[in-house]
């Protein structure tokens, strides 16, 4: 779970079963918005549609077609032997045609209905994408990244499929039921009756199975999450497993995650099997009686052996989309419940974006300015992590934030860009409020090296490049050298074309702090944070990188955020911070002339064994 790197914590809970309490309540109001959505690719939807009902169409005319054949074959119809073995063989040909045509009207149907299902989940997976790409950090906080692609990749799965596992194959089923219904009792209704006796059994034998394997697909899609997540901090955290050995208890771990999953789905294939069996065993006893009771009837001359040969014609055909049926109801159950938490994740409220009058940033002074800021991280209201906050920096000033851990001083930072809006007081720059300005311009503006120095998975020069992809060479190659990184950069096999593992796990931790500062410092950004983005470097390298970072900040404005009291020695206004308020201000000669806080830190970490002698 992601923390506050600095400040304290909020309450978090599990992402989704905060957007899963968000969207029980939709339920299956779900299912008319699915459809819609569906709606919006129209002439699949129509072909899907058409083919369906001609398929039904050809599939209800074998039955009767075959009865007649039979009828003929038994009487001869009062027609010459020829003229019996043309119309058999007519019969044959047509009934050959028509399944022919049966077949290829249903690959059409799922052929365009798959097709439907695909475009949607192009255009959801897109919406997810980019709804993740706006949620605010507040959001990132308490959500994990297991759990966001179990709702992006398996809830959005059991949505897309929805119109072809649900919707065609309801009307497929309404035509032959109802139409096949009707002819059959047409012909006999006691007949009829017997041969659809399966029917209501398979469709309540189903449902009821289906709402069983919906409560335990919910339950499985938690424990799979669990299991997801315990892969995925193993995979972050290799290293470290096997630096303490910890393979054994890390395959104890997932294997008990494992085995209650293995359980719950062995669960799910015993309530599969035995109504697979409940049913098989329906349509065999119907098929039976109607064997029995219809074989009467054409002895006692009520119906012909045509018409016996018409309903278990019709029963065998109907069988398999009788079968469906519990498809159909987990289709629809599917649907609903991961629609329902889908659909609440894309209804989430977007608490930082852009105010409805917002415009551009201007930057003329450069003056970033903090106006008696409080703030409080969401789900901690009563928790508050900056009290009363004011300073101002200038345009080729260089102002240094210090403290101790948990003061707020990584909150600072992220208040600047606008990843959360303050509680109380304003953030300006040039007198514009950061609240009244585009988001896009704002970040423009503003960018923070992390002390978390995330690489993408590409070469070194996408890397620096990622805030400007179409940025030239000589200028990527400034950045680098302003970070002390060109000289090793040059000296990788494929120099700037060097892939990054993942993570930038093939680079220490310092070349990786460099990296960031070089991928900051290339998009030459009015303000600049340094958010203790140095930590991980060598004290001769920090100087190097200082002084170019001089000549840089000449005509910016320049935070710098430090547990390293030698990173900020230059600046020219350094704020102690300490609670969330600003305790002690000055230059560092000011500070250590006034013996406080900052003077005892000072002494800290320039003589730590005689502060510890001294103790």
């Amino acid at each position: 779970m992601n923390n506050h790197a600095d400040g304290g914590a909020t309450n978090p809970r599990h992402s989704t079963a905060h957007v899963e309490a968000a969207g029980w309540g939709q339920g299956l109001s779900t299912l008319p918005r699915i459809t819609w959505m569906n709606l919006r690719h129209p002439w699949q939807v129509a072909f899907a549609i058409g083919s369906t009902f001609l398929a039904a169409t050809l599939q209800l005319l074998i039955p009767p077609m075959l009865g007649r054949a039979v009828d003929l074959i038994r009487t001869g119809g009062g027609i010459s032997a020829g003229a019996t073995d043309q119309a058999l063989w007519s019969s044959g040909l047509l009934l050959l045609a028509v399944s022919a045509l049966r077949g290829l009207f249903t690959l059409a149907q799922n052929y365009f209905a798959e097709s439907v299902a695909h475009h949607f989940a192009y255009h959801l997976r897109l919406a997810c994408y980019e709804k993740i790409q706006r949620l605010s950090f507040s959001f990132h906080d308490q959500a994990h990244s297991a759990d966001l692609i179990t709702v992006c990749m398996l809830d959005l799965e059991g949505v897309c499929w929805f119109f072809s596992a649900a919707l065609i194959r309801s009307v497929l089923l309404a035509m032959l039921i109802g139409i096949g219904a009707y002819s059959l009792l047409s012909i006999n209704v006691a007949l009829g009756v017997v041969a659809l006796s399966f029917v209501p059994f398979v469709g309540w034998r189903s449902s009821r199975a289906q709402l069983k394997l919906r409560a335990t697909w919910l339950e499985l899609q938690g424990r799979l999450s669990v299991l997801s997540r315990v892969m995925e901090e193993n995979l972050c955290g290799i290293r470290v497993v096997r630096a303490f050995s910890a393979q054994a208890y890390e395959m104890l771990k997932f294997e008990r995650a494992s085995k209650s999953a293995l359980a719950l789905a062995q669960e799910r294939v015993d309530i599969s099997a035995r109504n697979t069996s409940a049913v098989s065993f329906s349509f065999f006893l119907a098929m039976g009686l109607v064997l029995w009771i219809g074989g009467t009837k054409v002895i006692a001359g009520e119906i012909s052996v045509g018409n016996l040969a018409t309903f278990l014609t019709f029963m065998t055909l109907l069988q398999m989309p009788v079968r469906q049926i519990g498809l159909m109801v987990n289709a629809f159950a599917r649907a609903s419940t991961c629609g329902s938490r889908l659909f609440a994740f894309l209804d989430l409220d977007v608490t930082i974006k852009d105010a409805p009058q917002a415009s551009p940033l201007k930057i003329n002074e450069g003056i970033v300015r903090f106006d008696n800021v409080s703030f409080a991280y969401p789900g901690a209201r009563n928790h508050q992590i900056l009290r009363n906050i004011s300073f101002e920096a200038r345009r080729g000033e260089t102002l240094a934030i210090v403290g101790p851990p948990g003061s707020g001083k990584s909150t600072m930072a992220h208040l600047i860009p606008r990843f959360y809006d303050v509680s109380a007081g304003a953030i300006t720059l040039d007198g514009q409020d950061i609240r009244n300005v585009t988001l896009s311009s704002l970040r423009r503006a503003v960018v923070v090296v992390q002390q978390d120095a995330f690489l993408f998975t590409t070469t070194v020069e996408n890397n620096i490049a990622y805030g400007d992809p179409w940025a030239n060479q000589p200028r990527i190659e400034r950045a680098s050298v302003s970070a002390e990184l060109h000289n090793y950069i040059l000296s990788l096999p494929a120099g700037y074309k060097t892939v990054v593992g993942e993570r930038g796990v093939s680079l220490s931790g310092g070349q990786r702090q460099r990296l960031t500062i070089a991928r900051a410092t290339m998009l030459r950004p009015p303000v600049i944070v340094f958010d203790d983005s140095t930590a991980a470097i060598d004290a001769a390298t920090e100087r190097r990188i200082r002084s170019a970072m001089r000549r840089f900040a000449k005509d910016r404005v320049t935070i710098i955020i430090a547990h390293r009291l030698s990173s900020v020695m230059h600046a020219d206004q350094i704020l102690f911070v300490e609670n969330g308020e600003i305790v002690e201000r000055g230059t560092h000669e000011e500070l250590l002339a006034r013996g406080g806080r900052y003077q005892a830190l000072h002494d800290l970490q320039a003589r730590p064994g005689e502060v510890d002698g001294a103790n």
